[in-house]
Formats: structure tokens, C-alpha cells, sequence
């Protein structure tokens, strides 16, 4: 295509002002925002203008309808970027990319109060000025035994505010068996170093005793740290020294032993042979000096990180420069402060745990389960076209680094194409863009949607996305229903 041809076509190209002025984006426009219109109806035009200069050969020029439509599409996959509801079907409970704990309804209103002013640090009896995790301290302290208590903004913060209060510059002493790697392939040995802390491994992979740390310590030890390896589980031929053990070790020195444990169960569910997840009260009776833990794994609570232990140690972190760049803000601190009135609550009363979403997923039997996916298959098969829709028995998850290896009796919805217009990836894809969003799995060319991680207040939405989905998908992939 010659120069000239090709300004020939650029001049029929709808400009971005006719495209703007189009009845469809202007009710976009007032939907999503005009900048965000307008920046999507010129990378449209770009595009084309592009592929004209290029030389590339069009079979039709592209109309001021078909503009539209085209800028509709791709303003609806940058919408997908967006913070949006999603039903979690994977069977992965605690999903991080899903954003792990759904909160409480108690902890969604309290976050709904505390949007506007609030005394986030005002004790409103003396008019005085407090510190933010007081609010919290109280039913930390209680349901787990501590002496006192303090919040920062994730568990990875916790750590990073303890390493840098007793072991910068100074020698960590941590078991090689309990060096993991956490999500996003960040290694604790790189962690350590990047807070300053020299670290000083000790024992062997499966087995590492007493002596072993006993024989590290010297002048320059800043702490003990114990890790539970709570995202993996070695078995076998393994040895470990308790918590007791190394608070023993390390009485009478000048260094605390503090224990990471990642998950921070305060209630156990679970209690098999199979799962040894540790309880913070274990930990905190068992004498440690600090204990950390997250808000939004087996807690069921906000994104936290939540340290409990010995008075003197957390005043001192309370104090430290760091503390204020990883202080939790008021949203998260009213919903954890709501999370946490739950378990004093159900402290009397347990049905009341139900009230927190992933306690009650942990609860449900699989029986319940059974029944709810047998209602919803019953409701499906009248209303889906080439796809099998049947109950199946699954396996879940706790997830989010949390339980390995615990397997949860479940039950959940397969559908298998059987239809020449059934196609699994595009019917995945068009859930993963449904309002609200549906993910499940894809295992052996079949969907599975497992009930565990649904809550039922969702399994009409769920019905209703999955009849839409497998209609719309087929609509896609043949072009007429």
C-alpha cells in the first residue's frame, strides 16, 4: 500500500471526537469516567491508524458502529483489572490470589464505621491520645494468654520489625529445616539479610536438637527464632526442640526466642494425627517471648500481622522507628478488632464461630455439603445445553500457606463439554469475567467447582452464572444461539 492509499484510508477512520460523542460511550463515560473513555477510544484509533500505516490489508474498513463495539470490548477487559467480587470455587480455601479470609459481616460493618472520622487513636473517656493497637490489645491478650500485644500491617512486617529491633547487625539463630520460602518466592535467608540480621543456621534439614542451638550462641546472638513451617511438612526420620526447650536454652541471656507461626490458629478445628498446626496459646504458654502470626489465614480476619508476647519485648518494638512505617491502618484494625469480638463471643457461645466465613467453611460437613451440590446439579440439568453437569466427591484445601497437606472432604459441580460447542477454556474464561466472578479448576478437560470454599449465600449466583456462562459460551463459539 502506497503512501497516498493509505492516507485515503486514514481520512475514513471515525475520529476520537465522533467516537466520544457515540450514545454507548457516553453512558460508558458516565459510568467509568471520561479520561478512562477517552484513553481507550484512542488506543483504538491508534491501533487502526497503525495497522494502515503499516501496510496491513484490511478486508472493510472499520465503521463508526464497529469502533464502538470495539472500544466497549476493550474498556470491559481493562474493567477486569478492577478490585471485584468472586465467588472462589478452586477448593483453595484460604486463596491468596483471591484475597485469602473473607471477612466477617461483623468485620465488613465495622469497616463501613470506620470510614469517616473515628477514635482511632482518641480514648473518648479521657479525651487522651493512645496508640492504635491498643484497641486490639485487650482481646489479643485474652485469647491468647500474652502479656501484651501490638499490630502491623502483615506478618511479613511483624518479622521485619522483630529483626530489626534485636538482630540487626547481631546473629539469628534459626534451625536450616525451617529456612522456607514464602509466596512470591521471597527466602527467608534473603529476608533475614535484608533487615541487617547475620543469620547462624544450625542443625541439618530434618533433624536439629537442642545442642545445636545451644552451641551457637555467643556474644553477638540477637535471637532465637523458631519458624513453623506451616506452607510445607517434613516427616520421617525428623527431630525438633520445643518451644519450652529453647525458652529454657535462652533463660537468663540477653536475647528473646521468638516464634513465627505464619498461620496463627487460635482455635483448632482440625485436630487429626495428620495436622499438628500449633495454637499461639501453645506457644505463648510454652514461655516464648514473641509470637507472630497473620490476620488473614486461619485467623479469618483482615491482612495483619500480629505480634503477642512478653510486655517488655513488644514495648520495645511499640518504640522502635520502624513501627510507624508498618502501623496497620484504621479499616483493617476496625475489622480485626471486629474479628477478634467474634471469638470472645464464641468463647461461651461456639455456633457463634460459624459467623466467621472461613471457620464456617471448616465446619460444614461434607454431608451438607453432599446435599447442597446434589440441589444445585437438580437445578442445572434443566437448565444447561451440551454440558454433563453432575456431583462429585472433591478434596479441598486450607491454603494461603496454611495446613499442608490436610486434605478436607468435599463435594463439588463438574461439567464436561459434550456438545461440538462446549469448550472448557472459553466457558472458564467467560466466568472468570462474570459479575460477580466464578473461578474454579480445570482438571482432566472438566470444570470443577468445589462447594467448600462457596459460601451459600452465593450458590444463587452461582446457578445463575454457570446456566449464563455455559449459554454465552456457546453464543461466543458459534456466533448464533
Amino acid at each position: 500500500m502506497n503512501q497516498s492509499s493509505a492516507t485515503d484510508l486514514l481520512r475514513q477512520l471515525p475520529s476520537v471526537h465522533e467516537l466520544l460523542s457515540s450514545a454507548e460511550l457516553t453512558d460508558a463515560a458516565a459510568k467509568v469516567g471520561h479520561s478512562l473513555v477517552r484513553e481507550t477510544v484512542r488506543t483504538c484509533v491508534e491501533s487502526w491508524r497503525g495497522r494502515l500505516l503499516g501496510g496491513a490489508v484490511v478486508d472493510a474498513m472499520p465503521t463508526l458502529e464497529s469502533l464502538v463495539c470495539e472500544t466497549l470490548r476493550l474498556l470491559d477487559q481493562r474493567q477486569q483489572t478492577t478490585i471485584r467480587r468472586v465467588i472462589n470455587a478452586t477448593g483453595i480455601l484460604l486463596h491468596t490470589g483471591l484475597g485469602r479470609a473473607p471477612l466477617p459481616q461483623a468485620a465488613i460493618d465495622a469497616v463501613l464505621q470506620a470510614t469517616g472520622n473515628c477514635n482511632v487513636e482518641v480514648d473518648l473517656l479521657t479525651g487522651q491520645r493512645t496508640r492504635r493497637h491498643e484497641i486490639v490489645q485487650n482481646d489479643l491478650c485474652a485469647l491468647t494468654g500474652a502479656e501484651a500485644a501490638m499490630v502491623v500491617n502483615n506478618n511479613a512486617g511483624a518479622t521485619g520489625l522483630v529483626l530489626a529491633a534485636f538482630a540487626m547487625g547481631r546473629e539469628l539463630i534459626v534451625s536450616h529445616g525451617e529456612l522456607i520460602e514464602i509466596g512470591g518466592g521471597f527466602r527467608l535467608p534473603d529476608v533475614f539479610r535484608a533487615y541487617g540480621a547475620q543469620l547462624r543456621a544450625v542443625g541439618t534439614t530434618n533433624r536439629t536438637r537442642v545442642s545445636d542451638y545451644e552451641q551457637a550462641i555467643n556474644e553477638r546472638t540477637g535471637a532465637i527464632m523458631a519458624i513453623h513451617t506451616s506452607n510445607y511438612r517434613v516427616i520421617g526420620f525428623t527431630q525438633q526442640p520445643t518451644i519450652s526447650e529453647l525458652v529454657d536454652l535462652a533463660r537468663d541471656r540477653d536475647f528473646p526466642v521468638v516464634h513465627d507461626l505464619g498461620s496463627g490458629a487460635l482455635v483448632d478445628f482440625l485436630a487429626t494425627e495428620e495436622n499438628n498446626e500449633p495454637l499461639v496459646r501453645d506457644s505463648i504458654d510454652q514461655g516464648a517471648g514473641l509470637v507472630l502470626f497473620s490476620g488473614d489465614k486461619l485467623l479469618g480476619g483482615p491482612q495483619a500481622g500480629i505480634i503477642v508476647g512478653k510486655r517488655h519485648l513488644v514495648e520495645q518494638l511499640a518504640k522502635h522507628p520502624m513501627s510507624r512505617a508498618l502501623r496497620i491502618d484504621k479499616l483493617t484494625l476496625a475489622a480485626l478488632q471486629a474479628t477478634l469480638a467474634i471469638y470472645r463471643r464464641a468463647e461461651s457461645d461456639p455456633s457463634v464461630y460459624d459467623s466467621i466465613p472461613f471457620l464456617q467453611m471448616i465446619r460444614t460437613s461434607n454431608e451438607q455439603l453432599e446435599q447442597r451440590a446434589k440441589n444445585l446439579v437438580n437445578r442445572l440439568s434443566k437448565q444447561i445445553k451440551n454440558w454433563s453437569v453432575k456431583p462429585v466427591p472433591s478434596e479441598a484445601y486450607a491454603g494461603g500457606g496454611s495446613l499442608p497437606g490436610n486434605k478436607l472432604e468435599s463435594w463439588a459441580i463438574v461439567l464436561r463439554p459434550v456438545g461440538a460447542d462446549a469448550d472448557v477454556e472459553m466457558l472458564a474464561q467467560r466466568l472468570r469475567t462474570n459479575h460477580p466472578a466464578v473461578v474454579g479448576r480445570i482438571h482432566r478437560g472438566d470444570l470443577y467447582f468445589d462447594l467448600r470454599g462457596v459460601q451459600p449465600g452465593d450458590d444463587e449466583s452461582l446457578v445463575v452464572a454457570l446456566a449464563d456462562g455455559t449459554f454465552l459460551a456457546a453464543v461466543d463459539e458459534t456466533g448464533a444461539v
